[in-house]
């Protein structure tokens, strides 16, 4: 009988050991799952789609649950939609499920009135996008895409011109047929000419014979060649047309047809920078565009290149005249894809 109880005893023992055991793990390893779950928090998106300059009102907005690590400074949580709805509008239009943040909303006191296209809210201030002609040469082979950051190169003719005339020299000669003062008019000074038809030249002396001749132009002056990078780290804003809406198709298993290829590219330049562009467009200047790393932002200084400054920097010699020569004759450097000195 006292051997009972003794058992009893150490399995009653043993039962209020295991409890206090299973409370104690619950007791120190509750605030160690607790902390391994994520926090959440809840920020605002658009609930539905917001159009440009549209006032923010609590209707248009949803909530979307994020984990506390992942929520920056730029987003608003339920403790900030106060800030959310104090005469805010939207910058540019928000689509449905957008996370908004304050780069997205602007005072609507502060705000310009919307009447221009969306894309205008993408200029930065201070800045303006101009559109200029362009090929798939000057394209970087259709490299260069929207929000590209490129260099900006041109190349220009020049030509000697008679600073009165503004025309090309050489001038062309006349004779003088009569000068002076007519005996049996008035005393007005009369002045006769004849165009000779012939460009001006000039007097040289042979030295073998000692004799002078004039020399006359063979040919039309030839311009002289220069080339230099205007403008670095541009920003290319759109390739091609602007589009406001896709064009609507009858048949929904038609395929869309490829658009053609871009013939001009609208840049963010600055104000003085577009008048540039503008002289450079009209004067027929030929401009190409170099394709950059977006995060180099350094500037280089470059030497325009001309003529002399290729036989100076790459060590390119004259070619000596030899009393003997390749044939056929070659006047001229041609590739089977080069048709024009710049691709259309």
């Amino acid at each position: 009988m006292r051997r009972g109880r003794t058992l009893i005893l150490v399995f009653l023992i043993i039962i209020i050991g295991l409890v206090v055991g299973y409370f104690a793990l619950q007791t120190f390893t509750a605030p160690t799952q607790e902390a391994n779950q994520p926090i959440y928090v809840e920020v605002y998106i658009a609930g539905q789609n917001i159009p440009q300059g549209g006032k923010i009102t609590e209707d248009l907005l949803a909530t979307i649950s994020v984990p506390q690590e992942k929520v920056v400074e730029v987003m608003f949580t339920r403790d900030e939609l106060a800030n959310l709805l104090s005469n805010k509008v939207a910058k540019f239009p928000l689509d449905q499920g957008v996370v908004i943040t304050t780069s997205m909303i602007n005072d609507a006191s502060a705000a310009v009135p919307i009447s221009g296209p969306q894309w205008a809210s993408l200029i930065p201030p201070g800045m303006t996008a101009m559109s200029i002609p362009t090929n798939r040469l000057a394209l970087s082979g259709y490299a260069i895409g929207d929000g590209a950051h490129v260099n900006i190169n041109a190349c220009f003719l020049f030509i000697d011109v008679d600073p009165t005339f503004q025309t090309a020299l050489p001038n062309i000669t006349a004779a003088l047929t009569g000068t002076g003062f007519n005996p049996d008019a008035l005393p007005i000074l009369s002045l006769g000419a004849s165009s000779s038809g012939t460009s001006q030249g000039r007097l040289e002396l042979d030295p073998s014979l000692q004799q002078p001749y004039y020399l006359i132009p063979s040919e039309n002056q030839r311009p002289r060649m220069v080339c230099q990078m205007l403008l670095q780290d541009v920003v290319v804003m759109k390739v091609g047309n602007f589009v406001a809406t896709a064009p609507a198709t009858t048949d929904p298993n038609a395929e869309a047809a490829p658009p053609p290829p871009a013939d001009l590219v609208t840049l963010v330049v600055s104000p003085q920078d577009s008048i540039t562009l503008s002289y450079l467009m009209y004067t027929n200047a030929q401009i190409s565009m170099t394709l950059r790393n977006p995060s180099d932002q350094a500037r280089q200084a470059t030497e325009a290149s001309t003529l002399q400054f290729l036989l100076s920097q790459y060590n390119i010699p004259v070619p000596a005249k030899l009393p003997y020569s390749m044939q056929p004759a070659l006047d001229t450097t041609a590739s089977p894809w080069n048709k024009s000195p710049l691709l259309p």
